[in-house]
């Protein structure tokens, strides 16, 4: 696969996970109701997210409030939004300088060196995106899990269980990691091979001056 080619796919792959991880940030399914057990004990589904919560009633109405209160809310919570808020920044900006340090476009052509840096700058808050969603997602799982399996009085099937969200979550974090990897990966083998030819010269020339 070509520099450019590699750069287009890193780039197409960045986007899509941002908007997937925006997709995540906004769904209200980051926890739901668990149906395991023998028994359903009740005909609403509860939806938890960072933002809002959801019932769902069997007749397919679904009502939702957003959180009331910030400083109110569990601290597993908060640390998902302020995770997935920062994610979703590294990624616009992500957006933006890989769009000028792509071989494909025109802005700052007459200096590929450059050109090829911001490439790579631009693949590395992409990748740091994604790290920031992996952790918002897998923090909020941790606390599921935990939440799930613990002893309690309260009945296995009114629990809360991984929600589809999560899913989404975790796959917008692989696309982001991978697109910044291969904008990381684009262009600077050929500068570096370039500077070491470059210094590997030098002493040669000025042995020869000598």
């Amino acid at each position: 696969m070509g520099g450019g080619a590699r750069e287009l796919a890193g780039y197409l792959a960045g986007l899509t996970g941002w908007v997937s991880a925006l997709a995540a940030a906004v769904l209200p399914q980051w926890r739901q109701s668990s149906y395991a057990g023998d028994a359903i004990i009740t005909a609403v589904g509860l939806h938890e997210g960072l933002w809002m919560s959801c019932a769902a009633q069997s007749t397919g109405q679904v009502q939702c409030r957003l959180h009331d209160s910030l400083l109110s809310l569990d601290v597993h919570i908060q640390t998902s939004r302020a995770l997935m808020v920062i994610s979703l920044l590294l990624g616009f900006f992500g957006i933006i300088v890989s769009v000028v340090g792509m071989k494909c476009t025109k802005v700052g052509e007459e200096d590929p060196v450059t050109k090829s840096r911001i490439a790579v700058a631009g693949g590395v808050l992409f990748v740091l995106s994604g790290l920031c969603t992996l952790a918002a997602v897998s923090l909020y799982a941790t606390q599921v899990t935990y939440e799930f399996f613990r002893e309690s009085t309260i009945p296995i099937n009114a629990r809360y269980e991984f929600g589809s969200a999560l899913f989404v979550g975790w796959g917008a974090a692989s696309l982001s990691m991978l697109g910044g990897s291969l904008l990381c990966c684009s262009c600077p083998a050929k500068e570096r091979r370039g500077q070491q030819y470059h210094r590997q010269s030098q002493p040669s020339t000025a042995r020869e001056y000598v």
